[in-house]
């Protein structure tokens, strides 16, 4: 059975779940995906999937062996369309990558007006909050949170977050003013556990150029997700430490105030990359083109709201006038 072929079926049989969504992406029988991924087993003498009536799931070598087939798949599908004139007309599949929150929130929209725009383009959009590597994941454009180690990949910067402690009114008008990062070990944290370490936030000394320091807290809750750090600071449960853009709604509404302004540490570059040889396609070039400048006005109206919070909390909320201590000097960043 052809190679190329065999790795199609595999690649599908992950991305459906099962053989049988596999077969129907493909047009083909559950049988004939079948045989072509025992042909690979074949060729590499290794089990790359673990299958059960009900489970599908991959070996360790199986892990290791999809991330090379996209890659392979990815080139020769650019090939052919290079070959066939797509660099004036996007086409084909185009494979791109964000964070969990931030692209639920801010990249899934662009991408159905770049599908909308481009009939003829299908998107693979993988939410995921792990870096991954777009070359030997066969991945086209990646939108990244943090600072860029060096690399060969090309990168546009859109914007900044930053990483912000907030709180319920409610909670801060019921607990002792958080003046210093070191108050917070007498508070109820939430922590998220893929924002930071779990029981250590990171913060700046308040002066302008200061290092930075790390505060150890004690979480009564640490959840991996950023909702659910969210939803527990808004019902007063304690204070949590998250990006800016996860609670730009809640602090625009009231219902989360910023604490610790003037000790937040810099702020979060966003960029968009990719790597220079998948730029060529009309695909690749058509999206960065789109969502470079969207992401440019959503992170600006973002920070705009979130300064905006920043000042009703300068000129102190009803909520938490029984402590004058909560009224905070506005940050110079």
């Amino acid at each position: 059975m052809d190679r190329i072929d065999a790795m199609t079926a595999f690649v599908a049989t992950v991305d459906e779940g099962s053989l049988a969504g596999a077969a129907r992406r493909l047009g083909r029988s559950p049988a004939a995906i079948t045989r072509a991924i025992a042909s690979l087993e074949r060729r590499t003498a290794a089990k790359l999937l673990y299958r059960t009536t009900r489970v599908l799931r991959l070996t360790e070598a199986g892990d290791r062996y999809i991330a090379t087939c996209r890659r392979l798949l990815a080139d020769l599908e650019e090939a052919e369309l290079l070959a066939s004139g797509e660099r004036t007309a996007p086409r084909g599949v185009l494979t791109v990558t964000a964070p969990l929150s931030f692209g639920r929130l801010h990249v899934r929209p662009i991408v159905d007006a770049f599908l909308e725009a481009y009939p003829s383009v299908q998107v693979r959009l993988l939410l995921l909050d792990r870096v991954t590597n777009l070359i030997d994941e066969g991945m086209d454009i990646a939108i990244r949170i943090g600072h860029l180690p060096d690399s060969g990949l090309i990168a546009v910067k859109t914007g900044e977050v930053r990483r912000v402690v907030c709180a319920s009114p409610d909670y801060l008008s019921r607990r002792a003013p958080i003046r210093e990062p070191a108050e917070l070990t007498a508070h109820h944290c939430v922590a998220f556990s893929q924002i930071t370490e779990t029981d250590v936030w990171t913060f700046a000394s308040g002066s302008k150029g200061g290092s930075l320091k790390q505060v150890r807290v004690r979480p009564r809750l640490t959840v991996n997700g950023a909702e659910a750090a969210i939803a527990s600071a808004v019902e007063g449960r304690g204070v949590t430490c998250v990006l800016s853009y996860q609670v730009e709604r809640e602090l625009r509404e009231g219902s989360l105030a910023l604490v610790l302004e003037r000790f937040e540490p810099p702020p979060l570059p966003v960029h968009v990359i990719y790597p220079e040889a998948r730029f060529s396609a009309a695909k690749a070039r058509a999206f960065v083109d789109l969502v470079a400048p969207k992401l440019k006005v959503e992170l600006a109206r973002i920070a705009r709201n979130v300064a905006g919070a920043r000042q009703c909390r300068l000129a102190g909320p009803p909520e938490s006038a029984s402590h004058p201590g909560h009224r905070r000097r506005r940050d110079a960043g």
